[in-house]
This record gives structure tokens, C-alpha cells and sequence, in this order.
């Protein structure tokens, strides 16, 4: 999913997004662990995709911030 596609859903979607890969992640990590894993690259992946997720929303409560402390 690409970045542009992250930020055109809401808030909620994205924390949907990110319990969704965070548990894609966990199946990661226990194919890893029993050697099922086929294609490595996948880990990287997916914590990159959890890094943009958490960076928007986290832009986003930080402008919600300031328009509240603007409308003061």
C-alpha cells in the first residue's frame, strides 16, 4: 500500500490497517521462527508499512493539536 493510499483514509482506518499488519507481522516472525518462510524480505516490508501507518496518524493527532490550541 502506498502512501498516498494511507493518507486518503481516515483515522480509524488506519489504526484497522495497523492491527492487520502488526498481526501479518506476528505470522512473519513465527515463519521466520520455523524456518517457513519464503521470502525474508517480507519483515522489512511490512514494519515499513507500520512505520508510514503510525507517522500519519501521529501527523495527524499532532495537527488536531494545534487547531484545537489555534481555536483558544
Amino acid at each position: 500500500m502506498t502512501t498516498k493510499e494511507l493518507r486518503e483514509k481516515d483515522v480509524e482506518q488506519l489504526r484497522h490497517e495497523l492491527a492487520d499488519r502488526r498481526r501479518h507481522l506476528f505470522d512473519l516472525r513465527s515463519q521466520a521462527v520455523t524456518e517457513k518462510l519464503e521470502d525474508p524480505s517480507q519483515l522489512r516490508k511490512t514494519r515499513k508499512e507500520i512505520t508510514r501507518i503510525l507517522t500519519i496518524i501521529g501527523q495527524r493527532e499532532t495537527e488536531q493539536k494545534r487547531q484545537a490550541a489555534a481555536a483558544k
